[in-house]
């Protein structure tokens, strides 16, 4: 599978005052080209996480009414999950322009301040991976985003003198795949905090559907489910295997995406039928070869398959806590039984207490 981390314009390419809005489609890669084409620009059109959507319905009908701007909003989960997009409708519904940048793009105060300055009246800042943000520039941030004003230093040295803009009412939305790195003060500041689930099959499905009728693709239940079943609770990662199989199906099949197409594709590409990739059962299987199972460190994890720490824990461990196959516990991460019954390795017994034998939680 491709890599499943990838840098997004509106956070890497773009300067950081720039609206995602304005940016120069030809500019994009191809990848990016299908996302955008396959965004849902509503409310109405983005599916599932059905209890949040319909509270921020609800929160952005109220803001309208009063021509006020929604309360901040923080957007967490993994990464896919549909973050940068739900950015982007709540702009749109709110009918007003979204100014997108990143933690890492807004290197000190200077930046922000230059951002914020030009926002219009209600509009959306849009801020990725805040929790990359510095701590300067995050003290800086508090009283933009509580009192619409922030603070600028003019002259140098005995002529210094800190001079305060006011700002015009904004919402600030951050995205994050690690809210736990946030700190206490800038959390408490978002007055709405949606925690983004993974999706369902059947939400998956509908996804699907909707991307292959926008591709002009030939679909049939069987082989939407096929694609939303390997899709990792993931539209994003749903997507881009439709693409996948839509190209198998052109070459290799009739031009439809039916079920026995998409389990081709699939296995050629190593996704299993939970949609693991060859790195996921790696990553199992070291524990289980290398450490008997578990418990082992996220250190010692990360040094023996020559990964970074966060991308074990924010790419790979996710999905695969969520599927029940691996297990966190105090002292390291261990395989559970289902995560042996996938791999097809029968699970060691292990002592219980007084000499007895017993096997692997559940």
């Amino acid at each position: 599978m491709a890599s499943r981390k990838k840098p997004r314009p509106e956070t890497d390419d773009a300067p950081p005052h720039a609206s995602s809005e304005a940016l120069d489609p030809r500019a994009l890669g191809e990848e990016e080209r299908f996302d955008r084409a396959l965004r849902p620009t509503s409310l109405s059109e983005y599916v599932g996480q059905r209890s949040h959507i319909d509270n921020l319905r609800v929160f952005v009908e109220a803001a309208r009414q009063r021509g006020e701007p929604m309360d901040h909003v923080l957007l967490c989960g993994p990464p896919g999950l549909g973050k940068t997009t739900l950015a982007h409708i709540l702009a749109k519904e709110m009918g007003v322009q979204l100014h997108a940048t990143s933690g890492p793009a807004i290197e000190h105060k200077g930046t922000l301040a230059a951002l914020v300055t030009r926002l219009g009246p209600n509009d959306v800042l849009f801020i990725d991976e805040i929790h990359r943000l510095s701590a300067v520039v995050e003290e800086n941030l508090y009283p933009a985003m509580e009192d619409f004003r922030i603070d600028v230093v003019t002259g140098e040295g005995a002529y210094a003198s800190s001079i305060s803009l006011p700002l015009r009412p904004f919402t600030a939305v951050g995205a994050t795949t690690r809210t736990g790195l946030l700190t206490g003060p800038l959390l408490s500041r978002f007055g709405h905090v949606v925690r983004l689930d993974f999706y369902a099959v059947d939400e998956l499905a509908a996804i699907v559907h909707r991307s292959a009728k926008i591709l002009g693709v030939p679909v049939d239940e069987a082989g939407a489910r096929a694609v939303a079943s390997r899709a990792r609770g993931t539209p994003r990662i749903a997507n881009r295997l439709l693409r996948n199989v839509r190209d198998f199906a052109q070459v290799l099949g009739r031009g439809v995406v039916d079920e026995a197409i998409a389990v081709s594709t699939c296995e050629r590409l190593g996704i299993d039928s939970l949609g693991l990739d060859p790195m996921d059962r790696r990553l199992l299987r070291t524990i289980v070869e290398v450490y008997e199972g578990g418990p082992v460190g996220v250190e010692a994890l990360a040094a023996t398959l020559a990964e970074p720490r966060d991308t074990i824990e924010d790419v790979y461990e996710p999905y695969l806590l969520q599927s029940g196959l691996l297990s966190r516990t105090p002292r390291g991460r261990t395989v559970t039984r289902k995560g042996y019954e996938h791999l097809g390795v029968a699970p060691p017994k292990r002592p219980n207490g007084g000499g007895e034998q017993g096997t692997l939680p559940l």
